[in-house]
């Protein structure tokens, strides 16, 4: 059977713990006092009870009360805000705040109260940010899909576009294909990413085959990709995860580069870090749209020549967070975007 729950239990329990302290305490030292020979004299003609004066009793247990009552108040009013806060976030209020609730404190239950807000607050943010991809995830999934259902119409008004038709509904199902593959990763990295196994490995190696199959696909595009890597850098990495990262962000500046240039590519071991910039000859990316770019399916504004990026620099980013690493961007002298990833020997 249940235990009965009373409202504001605990302001009672703290109230009657403290009273009973301080009231304990009180004839403690009446007691202390009889027992070394010094009996309290009271005033002729005062009221008393055992031997001990009423008034400066009664007064006494009214002074403990009110002490009791403050403190416990004191103690009570911040967990009651806490309650109510954690019974909004459990009904998916996550705009709810406590700290300003508690006015002017500078305790320990202020620091949990702005914990509590921090938490509300990044959960606001995840939910938010959920709502936004799937969104996105949806409006991507569409435009393949319109795109070959209006081939699928074209064929069958005209089956002579038999062959152009087919090679558009191939091209999209690829599309498709590659946009669920990156979706399944992205979820991995945030769901389970102790699911990719760890390896020791010489990440200097893992650029160098990153960089020359880029490097291969890009000069069919009158682009090309260097790199600049010596020495060795061999730590305990999850192998496929970083090389999807690398790849990505590599693959992402062969696309924006100017015809006729060159990806420069460059690792650098730094206190204990392998550090890989990445710079390419491209329109850039405004410094506003910088610190949102790695989020999924952001669209950039500032520059008609930039095209959203996709699903690749979202998992570049959670890869290097996976191993305890960071990326950012920044502008590059004379025009480009450089990519500055840092990825710690022990994560």
């Amino acid at each position: 059977m249940p235990r009965p729950r009373f409202k504001g239990a605990l302001f009672w329990k703290l109230l009657l713990a403290l009273w009973v302290s301080m009231v304990l305490s009180m004839f403690a030292a009446l007691a202390y006092f009889r027992y070394m020979g010094a009996p309290v004299k009271p005033p002729p003609g005062m009221l008393t009870l055992w031997g001990l004066p009423v008034p400066p009793l009664v007064t006494g247990l009214v002074a403990m009360l009110v002490a009791g009552v403050a403190v416990a108040w004191y103690l009570a009013v911040p967990l009651r805000h806490l309650r109510r806060g954690l019974r909004s976030v459990a009904q998916g209020r996550f705009d709810i705040r406590v700290a300003p609730l508690l006015g002017r404190r500078r305790d320990e239950l202020t620091e949990l109260a702005r914990d509590f807000d921090r938490m509300a607050a990044q959960l606001q943010h995840l939910t938010h940010s959920r709502q936004v991809l799937l969104h996105d995830i949806s409006h991507e999934l569409r435009s393949p899909l319109a795109r070959m259902q209006a081939a699928i119409g074209l064929l069958r008004q005209d089956p002579a576009q038999t062959s152009a038709m087919v090679d558009r509904i191939q091209r999209e199902s690829d599309r498709l294909d590659a946009l669920i593959e990156e979706l399944l990763t992205l979820h991995r990295l945030e769901a389970a990413p102790e699911s990719w196994s760890r390896d020791t490995i010489d990440v200097m190696d893992l650029l160098h085959a990153v960089t020359e199959d880029a490097d291969f696909e890009a000069q069919a595009q009158s682009r090309q990709v260097q790199l600049d890597a010596p020495g060795t850098f061999v730590a305990e990495v999850r192998g496929e995860l970083l090389y999807r990262a690398f790849e990505n962000v590599i693959r992402n500046a062969v696309r924006y580069t100017a015809p006729g240039t060159a990806v420069e590519v460059s690792a650098r071991a730094d206190d204990g870090a392998l550090v890989v910039t990445v710079a390419d000859r491209g329109p850039g990316v405004p410094e506003a749209s910088r610190s949102v770019m790695f989020e999924p399916f952001t669209r950039l504004e500032g520059s008609s020549s930039v095209r959203g990026v996709g699903l690749g620099l979202a998992i570049a980013r959670r890869a290097l967070d996976v191993h305890g690493g960071s990326i950012e961007a920044s502008a590059r002298e004379g025009g480009g975007l450089v990519m500055s990833m840092r990825l710690p020997r022990t994560a």
